[in-house]
């Protein structure tokens, strides 16, 4: 996996080093797009996969992202009372617009605005977790701990 990587990926693995990690981009040829598929990829638990979900925050407009564990669903009433309106779900071009990713491999970084970040407790189970890096076939390695740091996410049990 020492290829060149596909432009997105590239961009958020500069905005990884940006931050300053040392996280390693990891491109796929079979597809990391849902968690099952991720973790199959990788050979991790589904759990370990910090999959990516965008909403839209309602009155604002702007963009929300959840950082889950795998398995793990969002109780959209637990996560608007922690945002402080409600949310609607965002669409393809929405999430594209305003992340500069498309829905399949939306990372935790290198957004093309700020996006409010939300991160599910039950990862922090996990040494170790994966999230994705820029297309629907590239993944990163990295702690729980590192996420919160370079997200400034809040933890918040999700479901």
């Amino acid at each position: 996996m020492d290829h060149e990587l596909k432009p997105s990926a590239e961009k958020v693995q500069q905005a990884v080093r940006e931050l300053g990690y040392e996280f390693k981009i990891m491109e796929f040829d079979e597809s990391t797009r849902t968690s099952v598929d991720a973790a199959n990829a990788i050979g991790c638990t589904v759990g370990q996969i910090a999959k990516s979900v965008i909403f839209k925050a309602a009155e604002s407009g702007k963009p929300v992202l959840v950082l889950a564990s795998g398995p793990n669903r969002v109780d959209t009433k637990l996560l608007s009372q922690a945002l402080g309106e409600s949310i609607a779900k965002a669409d393809a071009t929405f999430v594209r617009e305003s992340t500069g990713f498309v829905i399949g491999g939306v990372p935790p970084v290198g957004h093309i605005e700020p996006v409010r970040t939300f991160i599910d407790e039950d990862l922090f189970s996990f040494e170790e977790i994966w999230a994705a890096a820029g297309t629907p076939n590239a993944v990163f390695r990295l702690t729980p701990q590192a996420l919160e740091a370079m997200t400034g996410g809040q933890v918040l049990k999700i479901y």
